[in-house]
Parts: C-alpha cells; structure tokens; sequence
C-alpha cells in the first residue's frame, strides 16, 4: 500500500510538522481540527501540506522520516522541495 511522507507548515509558527501516514488529505484535517492531543502540531489550526513524498509502503516512509527527523533542520527540509534528488536518495537508503 502507498505510503507518504508529509512535511506541513505553519504560517502562524513558521513552524514545520514531518510524519507518516497513507490518507495525507485526511492526516491533514486531522491536525488542523486538533485531532492528535500529543502531538506538537496542536500549537497551530492552520497547518497546509509543505511537501509530500510518495513511498513504495509504510517501512519505507518510517525509515524516511525518521532520517528526516534526526537532521533536526528547517534548511534540510526546504532542500528536499528544492532538490529532489535527495528525496530519490532517501528512498534508496
């Protein structure tokens, strides 16, 4: 089953959220609707999809996001919407 990659963004934070899911449209509403109490994401209702990165299934988007995540860095992130190249390299790691 297709899994993706979100990366949302906040205007109102400037903030970005990284997770996992297989419905991002539904994920989405989900985290502007406060849907998901423990998550970092309810600090803000005006969340919309920064990128999202398509994967073959689910193993393959954990291990994504979680390379994602450790790099700790906003310029990562808006380099995988600038370069995708390092997206294709994530997807081979």
């Amino acid at each position: 089953m297709t899994h993706f990659i979100y990366i949302l963004y906040s205007p109102s934070t400037s903030g970005y959220y990284i997770g996992e899911t297989a419905l991002p449209d539904e994920r989405l509403n989900g985290h502007n609707e406060g849907k998901y109490d423990r998550s970092y994401s309810k600090r803000a209702t005006d969340w919309e999809i920064y990128l999202l990165i398509k994967c073959d299934e689910r193993k393959q988007a954990l291990k994504i996001e979680k390379k994602i995540k450790s790099m700790k860095s906003t310029k990562y992130i808006t380099n995988l919407k600038q370069y995708p190249e390092i997206i294709e390299r994530l997807k081979v790691l």
